[in-house]
This record gives C-alpha cells, sequence and structure tokens, in this order.
C-alpha cells in the first residue's frame, strides 16, 4: 500500500512540475503588455529571463521531493541522503523566497496599476513556499535524529 502511495505522490511531483512549466512558457504570451509582441521581445525581456533563473531553484526542489518519496517507497527514509534532500529543499525554499523579495524592484520601476497584482502574485507564491520550508526544516530535524540514534545503535551492536 505504502509503495502505490509514494508511486500517486511521485507522479504528483511529476504533474506539479510539467504543470509549473507550461505556466512558465504559456503565461508571457498571454499576458496583455505583449499582446502584439514578437517571441523574442516576449520572452527575452529582463523580467522574464529573471522568473526563468529565479525557478530554478523551485524545479531542483521538485527533483529533491521526488527523490525523498522515493526514499519512502523503497524504506530508506532514515539515511543521510533523504536528510540532505530535505536540507535541499528548505535551502531552495528559502532561495525562492529571497528571489521573490528581489523581484519587489520590479514593482517599484513598474507600471502603478500592475503593484497590487503584482504584490498579490508574490504572496500567492511567497506563502506556499514558506510553509515547504518550515515543513521540510521539520523533517529534516526529526530525520536528522532518527539518523543520529540509528548511526548509535549501530556502534553499540
Amino acid at each position: 500500500m505504502k509503495r502505490i502511495i509514494t508511486i500517486f505522490i511521485q507522479i504528483g511531483i511529476i504533474l506539479v512540475g510539467i504543470g509549473a512549466l507550461a505556466f512558465l512558457i504559456w503565461e508571457p504570451r498571454v499576458e496583455g503588455v505583449n499582446k502584439h509582441a514578437g517571441l523574442v521581445e516576449i520572452y527575452f525581456n529582463f523580467f522574464i529571463v529573471y522568473v526563468y533563473l529565479s525557478s530554478i531553484p523551485f524545479f531542483a526542489s521538485l527533483y529533491q521531493a521526488f527523490k525523498v518519496a522515493g526514499y519512502v517507497r523503497r524504506d530508506k527514509i532514515v539515511s543521510q541522503a533523504a536528510v540532505k534532500a530535505l536540507r535541499t529543499i528548505k535551502d531552495c525554499a528559502m532561495i525562492v523566497i529571497g528571489l521573490v523579495l528581489i523581484s519587489l524592484m520590479f514593482m517599484i520601476f513598474g507600471d502603478p496599476e500592475d503593484r497590487p497584482a503584482g504584490l498579490f502574485m508574490r504572496v500567492f507564491f511567497t506563502f506556499p513556499t514558506i510553509i515547504a520550508a518550515v515543513t521540510a526544516a521539520k523533517f529534516e530535524r526529526i530525520l536528522r535524529t532518527a539518523v543520529e540514534r540509528q548511526s548509535k545503535n549501530d556502534r553499540k551492536v
């Protein structure tokens, strides 16, 4: 049963990644500012390039979450590799939060009418990222303690 659930979780992670990638590619084309722009003008402006580069930690954390689900499926969750993957998820989430805060500079120099929507989008992406960072940090702490106990028990035997 645990194997089936973790496979569904891994499929869910893959679908989230595909959905996020599709959104990143599709959204700039339908944005009102880009209505009559060509592909080069759409995809090679500074903000879009910043968004694409800033999405790298998000996709890295999805990959690490996929690995953690694999460790659960193989009953290797209490391992140093799982602790490292959770730490990477936490670090990637913190990087994403920092990059979202840096992106506030685009709002300052942008159109004042876009600020409410821009602020909403930043909160919309930051809040779940904070939850992911806190959750990963908590699980990392729990797993690190379990790995330390396991290594102490292995040394005693």
